[in-house]
């Protein structure tokens, strides 16, 4: 419960989420999470998937993930050294439990597109009828 608001009067209290969707909201967060999915992943190999992010900012959000325990990185003692990277059961769990806002955003995107071809249509019909 939150301190700070009237959560112990609200049925629904989000104030437990603050944390994760600080996280969660960073613009790569989403995108590392998803490479990650199936198997461990090398660096390069999580780089080559996104494809437009910055060593620097993929660095960083791989950090940022394995200190929220998202994801675990593994160094094998081998020459040379390799290091991979994948999902605790917390960052499985996460994935799961993000799957419904996926689905809700798809079908938005779907409803706007859906919408605005219809808008676009009405348009040329006036158009055409002038």
């Amino acid at each position: 419960m939150c301190k700070e608001s009237n959560c112990e009067k609200e049925a629904f209290c989000l104030c437990p989420i603050r944390g994760i969707v600080d996280v969660v909201s960073k613009k790569w967060v989403m995108c590392v999470l998803t490479s990650l999915r199936e198997d461990p992943l090398r660096y390069n190999q999580i780089k080559k998937n996104i494809g437009e992010i910055s060593p620097k900012t993929l660095s960083n959000t791989l950090k940022t993930l394995e200190h929220e325990g998202l994801i675990e990185r593994n160094v094998y003692g081998e020459t040379p050294p390799r290091v991979e990277y994948s999902l605790t059961e917390s960052g499985k769990e996460l994935q799961i439990a993000l799957i419904p806002l996926v689905e809700w955003v798809r079908r938005r995107e779907n409803h706007d597109e859906l919408h605005t071809g219809q808008k676009s249509h009405k348009k040329n019909q006036i158009k055409n009828s002038t």
